[in-house]
């Protein structure tokens, strides 16, 4: 059984969930450190398409004081109306594109409602894209799961935990991760291969690659999961 695992992104981007369909498990590993910058930043903000190129969607995060919270402890500024801001900014950007209709009243459902963990709202936007996908998974979390260490050790106790005996780790796995500990632990490890599929976006200019995959499901609708299959 593969199993493959990752922050809870907010509206994360198509390799996300490329990992997600070439894998039997994915665990959302919600008990490490909550980033809001550099190359794990994107917990709390993902880009989409607009008439000039892209721009960021983002939700406010109280971190003052908080630099060593968790992502399962990290609370939503609710003194911020951000969640009109991110509907009204989808319906614009995305109206004239072709499944936009069929899609955006789950947004819409989402973003009415009252939102205090920034987990739980990543949480819930992940199980409602994969549903629109088709993608049927099942779903643990690193807290309920009760796993614990870093890097390398936390992703063999998750193996563990979820009787897997392989895991599906990003391509910048090979940067960090300790090959011999997962020889070591009888767990296989595999490497992402994603190569970004392209397809037509309703906003003008050149291809955007690596966007939330929103973009790709208001344009390419039910198509969306046959593309990811196939982005290796």
């Amino acid at each position: 059984m593969i199993a493959t695992g990752h922050q809870p992104n907010y509206l994360p981007y198509a390799g996300f969930f490329h990992k997600i369909v070439r894998a039997d498990v994915f665990i959302v590993v919600d008990t490490v450190q909550f980033v809001k910058r550099g190359p794990f930043g994107w917990i709390h903000r993902n880009r989409i398409r607009t008439p000039d190129g892209w721009d960021w969607l983002s939700v406010p995060a109280l971190t003052k004081g908080k630099f060593t919270q968790r992502i399962i402890e990290t609370k939503i500024d609710r003194s911020v109306p951000w969640a009109r801001k991110h509907l009204r900014t989808l319906e614009w950007n995305y109206k004239k594109a072709p499944f936009f209709d069929e899609y955006i009243g789950v947004f819409r459902e989402v973003y009415t409602k009252e939102w205090d963990s920034l987990c739980e709202l990543n949480i819930h936007l992940i199980e409602k894209l994969l549903l629109l996908m088709g993608i049927s998974r099942s779903m643990r979390r690193t807290s309920e799961l009760g796993v614990e260490g870093e890097a390398s050790a936390l992703i063999v106790n998750m193996c563990r935990a979820v009787g897997a005996d392989a895991y599906l780790s990003g391509i910048h796995g090979k940067d960090y991760l300790d090959i011999g500990l997962f020889e070591k632990s009888g767990i296989r490890l595999i490497f992402q291969e994603f190569c970004h599929p392209t397809y037509t976006q309703s906003q003008p200019g050149a291809f955007i690659p690596e966007l939330s995959v929103v973009d790709m499901l208001f344009n390419c609708g039910p198509r969306t999961v046959d593309l990811l299959r196939g982005a290796s």
